[in-house]
């Protein structure tokens, strides 16, 4: 599988408006946690849907656009954070330690 980078407020509302599952992957580039929870992810994402499109926004990049995700998805901002959206509304936020496949997984059945 590989990431999407989102890099536009277009992408965003691609996301917002698209029918089925995204997984926004909100992430710090200068933060261990981050990494971890980032790395600790990718090790278990092949059992995601192969047709779900999975974003990485870097917050360093992309700082605005995190605060548009947060506002347009309704949640609060944290890092690293992973979203799950399922018709234009977040089903999943995960953030820190609590980030995992198996809990996406969980939602998607």
């Amino acid at each position: 599988m590989n990431w999407i980078a989102l890099e536009s407020a277009d992408q965003l509302n691609e996301i917002k408006n698209n029918e089925g599952y995204s997984l926004i992957f909100k992430h710090s580039t200068r933060c261990s946690i981050s990494m971890m929870a980032k790395r600790r992810f990718e090790l278990d994402w092949e059992d995601l849907p192969k047709d779900m499109h999975l974003y990485f926004l870097d917050l360093i990049k992309y700082r605005d656009l995190s605060g548009m995700t947060a506002q347009l998805f309704d949640v609060h901002h944290e890092s690293p954070q992973l979203l799950l959206i399922k018709d234009g509304e977040c089903v999943l936020d995960q953030s820190h330690g609590a980030i995992s496949v198996e809990e996406a997984l969980s939602v998607l059945s």
